[in-house]
């Protein structure tokens, strides 16, 4: 049964999230790089998104529905579920704004980033084995204490916020034939499509997730809402359910769906690393990991990957480089 709550965003929602956004973040990197251009077979771009102050896409979310906030809300607090990169950008906002936060991760989440929403001056609380156990009891702590949840899909103002980095991605290639965006609750490729809708239809939109958390791509392909088994270690692709708002607008916009391994996200990672000189944790190279995937497929078009994070921890890039 459908939310009649949940209102799509729209362009107009795109461009006033901008306005709202400017202030705080600047424009971030759009650039090619010879070497993986010629490993892709194509003219590859990439957006770096792992420059933003949280180093990942979703603060321009955070900022979007915080800065909008009302002052009851404000005073209350706010609540939300993480794996991390949603949780920094809600922990960076609520500062910006002076809220307070309210961060529940999963046991054992990626260490770099609690520091960081910790840092942030966020609560942090700590509870079950992945990201959908840390969601429901959050949605129990909502309702007993009457905090604004910020669901890290279903939100329209978070979808217009990230919006806001495929509307950039425009501006500087309005001749993009393809753009790659990684899939976890959904809200990148959403707020992708409604920009691309109106400012580039014949850029062609494909949407990445990986193999062992497949549940945003088999609910597309079967057009309802599934849950799937989930043990992915790309924390930001990581979800064992698909949600409406952005399911909604996938339909509406997506044009194909590629996974991807774990070995292909980690060899992302170890190449962006040797042929750009920047970090990327294997959510954010899992874009890259689809255009090697999709190499033949895209020869000759001019494609831009969204390179969505670069919060990788130690750990994780030491075991990524000794398994090379």
């Amino acid at each position: 049964m459908k939310n009649p709550g949940l209102k799509q965003p729209s362009i107009e929602d795109v461009e006033s999230a901008r306005e709202k956004i400017r202030p705080w973040l600047p424009r971030t990197a759009l650039g090619s790089y010879p070497e993986l251009s010629a490993l892709a077979g194509t003219e590859l771009i990439v957006k770096h998104e792992n420059h933003q102050p949280t180093g990942a896409f979703k603060v321009r979310g955070g900022i979007n529905i915080l800065s909008r906030l009302s002052e009851e809300d404000r005073l209350r607090g706010v609540i939300s579920a993480s794996t991390g990169n949603h949780g920094q950008s809600i922990a960076y906002a609520a500062r910006l704004f002076q809220t307070r936060a309210i961060i529940t991760v999963p046991e054992g989440a990626n260490p770099s980033k609690v520091d960081s929403m910790r840092a942030l001056g966020a609560e942090l609380v700590f509870h079950g084995e992945n990201f959908d156990d840390a969601r429901e009891e959050v949605e129990r702590r909502s309702a007993a204490e009457g905090l604004r949840y910020i669901h890290s899909a279903n939100e329209p103002l978070l979808i217009a916020g990230v919006a806001t980095c495929t509307l950039e991605i425009i501006e500087e290639q309005p001749d993009l034939d393809a753009l790659i965006v990684p899939i976890g609750g959904g809200t990148g490729a959403a707020g992708a499509g409604l920009v691309l809708e109106s400012l580039s239809p014949k850029t062609e939109l494909i949407g990445v997730q990986a193999e062992e958390a497949p549940a945003a791509c088999l609910s597309w392909q079967q057009g309802e809402l599934v849950e799937a088994p989930m043990a992915t270690k790309a924390e930001g692709l990581a979800t064992r359910c698909a949600f409406e708002l952005t399911q909604d607008l996938l339909r509406r916009h997506l044009d194909d769906f590629v996974l991807v391994s774990e070995r292909e996200m980690n060899e992302a990672v170890r190449i962006l690393i040797e042929k750009t000189r920047n970090l990327a944790e294997p959510s954010g190279a899992a874009a890259l990991a689809a255009a090697l995937k999709l190499k033949d497929r895209l020869a000759g078009k001019k494609t831009a990957v969204m390179f969505s994070g670069g919060n990788i921890s130690t750990a994780q890039l030491r075991e990524i480089l000794n398994a090379t």
